[in-house]
């Protein structure tokens, strides 16, 4: 079985990460169960992604993580592609500066 490219299920979302979250944003896929996201940080700043099934839920995983914590560090320059929950919501918070950060649901790699 092939790898198969990634295949966009869906609007992209925009946020832009700085020193305070902003309110979360939800990337809804046009398929049933759809939990993979390319997720963009173009900027010159680790972003640390808030995620969950609630704007609430990612609001509060988004947190500088200096020893432990929920965020997923996002280095300046990253495009991933990632599994979360379906339809999920992001957010994301940086130490200094700011960062635009775009997510698309889809499927693939």
């Amino acid at each position: 079985m092939g790898i198969q490219a990634f295949t966009k299920l869906g609007n992209t979302v925009v946020f832009t990460a700085a020193t305070t979250a902003p309110a979360a944003v939800q990337a809804v896929s046009t398929t049933l169960g759809g939990n993979q996201y390319r997720i963009v940080n173009p900027g010159s700043v680790t972003v640390f992604l808030g995620y969950g099934s609630t704007a609430a839920e990612a609001n509060i995983n988004a947190t500088v993580v200096t020893s432990s914590g929920a965020a997923l560090p996002l280095l300046p320059g990253t495009d991933e592609i990632l599994s979360f929950v379906p339809n999920a919501y992001f957010t994301g918070i940086t130490v200094s500066g700011s960062a635009n950060v775009y997510v698309t649901p889809g499927d693939g790699l």
